[in-house]
């Protein structure tokens, strides 16, 4: 699987990028279990709302599968946010 994913917004505006190809990983079991975690594929890819929040757009491509959610990173916990400090952990 190839993962992308990509921040913007928030007060300061930082952006952070990261791009990983889970075969090529060593967290990359890690991170597939955490995608099928999350039913990935079926997810909604909800826009959130607000530019002072900040929010990620992620990006896994798995063969012929490609799908995009907007994930908004409030501080609410859960498995979206295991994902994304399992992305930044490992880039």
């Amino acid at each position: 699987m190839k993962i992308s994913a990509r921040s913007c917004g928030g007060f300061a505006g930082l952006a952070a990028a990261y791009d990983l190809d889970t075969a090529a990983h060593p967290a990359g079991n890690e991170l597939e279990d955490l995608l099928h975690q999350l039913d990935f594929f079926s997810a909604a890819p909800v826009c959130p709302v607000g530019a002072d929040m900040p929010r990620w757009e992620i990006t896994v491509e798995d063969g012929p599968r490609c799908h995009t959610v907007f994930v908004r990173e409030d501080g609410s916990g859960g498995d979206w946010q295991a994902l994304l400090d399992r992305l930044r952990s490992t880039a």
